[in-house]
């Protein structure tokens, strides 16, 4: 049983799987590896001079693992509600959490098979997002979105932002009170 199931690893799946993972909470992340991030150079990320989308996918990914988040490849093909929680179904098996954040970006296919509510996008290109409240929320429970498909702005590092953001709210509901995450930079002597 996992704490979190993330669906999608690009800037929004990777970046909800670093703080999810950083807070100790048991975190898997399912990807089938088609990011649209994984073709795109970037030069317009807080902190990073330029960047090729790969790299981005690559370094989210072990930003991730360091702390303890787990990666799957495979498609996800459904999520069902159980007693025991929420059931991830892909094509390499099943995965068990408590909560489930989508951000498979511009793929709807899953959204709509698990019957999460959409509407029309708003971004170019993006014709369909599901509908979350402001804290990324579904109306189905323990459902989040995060991401382009949450209905921001496809740019990496907005992405990127609202999976931490969803996070922290994922945290914030598991542990029962506000989980905010800040370390200390501590120079050298």
């Amino acid at each position: 049983m996992y704490d979190v199931a993330i669906i999608g690893a690009g800037p929004a799946g990777a970046s909800a799987a670093i703080f999810c993972a950083k807070a100790g909470k048991k975190t898997v992340v399912i990807d089938h590896d088609l990011s649209i991030t994984r073709r795109a150079w970037i030069e317009n990320h807080y902190g990073v001079p330029q960047i090729s989308g790969p790299d981005l996918v690559e370094t989210g990914k072990k930003q991730a693992e360091k702390f303890g988040a787990e990666f799957v490849k495979a498609q996800a093909n459904n999520v069902r509600q159980t007693p025991e929680g929420l059931v991830v179904e892909t094509d390499q098996g099943q995965y068990t959490a408590r909560h489930v954040i989508l951000a498979t970006g511009l793929y709807t296919d899953l959204a709509e098979a698990i019957g999460l509510r959409t509407k029309p996008g708003t971004e170019p290109r993006i014709k369909t997002i599901v509908e979350v409240d402001s804290q990324g929320k579904t109306h189905i429970p323990g459902i989040w979105v995060a991401g382009t498909l949450a209905g921001v702005s496809v740019h990496t590092i907005i992405t990127a932002g609202d999976g931490a953001k969803v996070a922290i709210n994922v945290i914030s509901e598991l542990n029962g009170e506000r989980y905010v995450d800040h370390d200390v930079y501590k120079p050298a002597p």
